[in-house]
């Protein structure tokens, strides 16, 4: 029917029944409509206190410049401009649409949330995540055997899966780089003591182990994933591993699938039947099973070893890594939409990020790396002389594996992204210094161990002769590094003092200072969580160990 037949005349808009009264030449909303012409809106009532009348779009078919008046006169009107008429009816139509896309925004939210699996790790996780700090994320995949697509790889379909792939995700503070370390499944190291909560909230307390084989680490007596956490966090030497993620090999099938197939390439053609992979050389598009044969794959590469189906599996992350970045991904709605289903259905995760939205900040976060400044790495690990002429296991190379640990843990990036912000903290500590008995101090405890700011405060007066140094007790304020805060005319303490004590050029915030005791000008030292005693260097290596690396923008060929 026409608008008449509804009921509208020509000074009705059919979007929202407004009607043009002629007393006032505005238009008010329509009671009901009047058989077989124009409707009349009812009289018009005096408006509330605080509230206007909502602004609508001229009739169609009339000149909203002129109405007629009672009597019969016309009046002049101000003329709408047709473009001001269309905007007004735009805008209010967008606010409707919005209004309801909003509800349905909430209900998909909640619907990849409910999609989330979490696991409480009883503390070996952080309970928030945090976009100004840098962060660390165990990356686990599983052989799992049970559960959906899982049971064709395997017999051990009642099996709660080890700790298959590993891999520690650093992400830097200033987002220019990350460091993916990989841990072999067959490293053998000691699992701790490990607290996990049971189905019947309880928790209970899994003895550790000596000599144990790392993927032992989840899945063994029931181990959860927080027990893998806890043994990376003693490999590392105390270095915090912020929260995990999880994924058994139905999710890299679906992931693949999701992101419309990932570029690998072989130096050679494979045809494997342990792991059904079956390539010709050069380069390929795997998703799905291809994609899981892949990075499962180990006979056929030159070794047959784990050590090289790590070096795979980091070539396939990499090349996943550009794919998710790629025009193709980013700006297909169907497809990022089809991965965000895919990846919380496919991922178990720690509470502190158990959200749709904390997966979305943590996902931006990562996106703002460039693929160049992404380093793979292996855990630098020798032949297990327990295993005689059989090379069956690993044990860490200690030297090399802590210089890796303490580069990540001291935020260093393995490229050349920081070597000009190197250069501009370096230049911090260059000038002239105050003698020790000039410089003015005063000390918090900002999360170091109990009792620092007073053993540190006896160490500085009693061995350095900084005699003009307090300690305030806690400064209320918990931070992960210790900071030195100083005025403009003070660089020259500051540098003192960051000599003294062995502080990094970092920890030198030029700002303001504070008047101490003796209503005097001083510096303010804060001791953070990175503090670890009076007389202990807090410098960290200036730049990361010479080890071998790949980086995410390299194109590689397996073999």
């Amino acid at each position: 029917m026409d608008a008449q037949g509804r009921g509208w005349g020509d000074d009705i808009d059919p979007s929202d029944q407004w009607v043009l009264n002629p007393e006032t030449g505005e238009y008010e909303l329509r009671t009901g409509p009047a058989a077989g012409g124009p409707s009349v809106p009812a009289a018009r009532q005096p408006s509330a206190p605080g509230t206007r009348r909502p602004s609508v779009p001229g009739p169609r078919g009339a000149d909203p410049a002129e109405a007629t008046a009672p009597g019969g006169r016309r009046k002049k009107k101000a003329r709408k401009s047709t473009g001001k008429r269309i905007l007004l009816w735009t805008s209010g139509t967008l606010a409707f649409v919005l209004a309801a896309g909003a509800g349905g925004v909430y209900l998909y939210l909640k619907h990849l949330d409910d999609n989330i699996t979490t696991t409480d790790t009883v503390g070996a996780t952080s309970d928030s995540f945090s976009k100004d700090k840098a962060f660390n994320i165990l990356l686990i995949g599983t052989d799992k055997r049970a559960g959906k697509g899982n049971t064709r790889y395997g017999d051990l379909e009642d099996a709660l899966g080890h700790a298959d792939t590993n891999i520690l995700l650093h992400v830097s503070q200033d987002r220019t780089n990350a460091t993916a370390l990989s841990i072999p499944r067959d490293l053998v190291t000691d699992i701790p003591d490990c607290p996990t909560r049971q189905s019947d909230g309880s928790t209970k307390v899994i003895a550790g182990s000596a000599g144990t084989r790392f993927n032992e680490s989840l899945g063994q007596l029931g181990r959860d994933p927080g027990c893998t956490v806890r043994t990376v966090e003693r490999l590392a030497g105390g270095m915090k591993v912020d929260h995990f993620m999880m994924a058994d090999f139905n999710a890299v099938k679906t992931l693949t699938t999701a992101v419309g197939g990932v570029q690998v390439c072989l130096a050679h053609a494979v045809k494997d039947k342990e792991s059904h992979l079956d390539l010709p050389a050069g380069p390929s598009k795997v998703q799905g099973e291809q994609a899981l044969a892949f990075v499962r794959t180990r006979h056929s590469w030159a070794h047959e070893s784990d050590l090289d189906r790590i070096k795979a599996q980091q070539q396939f992350l990499g090349s996943l890594f550009r794919q998710m970045k790629s025009d193709s991904t980013l700006t297909s709605p169907s497809r990022l939409m089809g991965l965000a289903e895919t990846a919380t259905k496919a991922l178990t995760v720690d509470k502190g990020i158990g959200h749709i939205t904390t997966l979305k900040d943590v996902a931006l976060e990562l996106k703002k790396v460039p693929p160049k400044n992404i380093s793979f790495l292996t855990l630098p690990v020798k032949d297990n002389p327990a295993d005689g002429a059989v090379h069956k296991t690993v044990v860490e190379d200690p030297g090399p594996a802590q210089q890796i640990f303490s580069s990540i843990g001291d935020d260093v990036s393995f490229t050349e992204v920081k070597k000009k912000q190197k250069a501009k903290e370096s230049a911090k500590l260059k000038g002239p210094r105050s003698a020790p008995g000039d410089v003015r101090v005063d000390l918090y405890n900002a999360g170091a161990p109990g009792g620092s700011a007073q053993t540190t405060l006896s160490w500085l007066q009693t061995q350095k002769g900084v005699t003009k140094s307090s300690q305030l007790g806690n400064s209320g304020a918990h931070q992960p590094k210790t900071t030195l805060e100083y005025a403009p005319d003070q660089a020259a303490q500051a540098r003192e003092l960051a000599d003294l004590m062995g502080l990094p050029a970092s920890a030198l915030k030029p700002g303001h200072s504070e008047k101490n005791a003796q209503g005097l000008p001083a510096m303010v030292l804060r001791l953070g969580a990175d503090f670890k005693g009076a007389g202990i260097p807090l410098t960290g290596p200036a730049k990361s160990p010479s080890v071998q690396k790949t980086t995410a923008d390299e194109v590689k060929c397996a073999s």
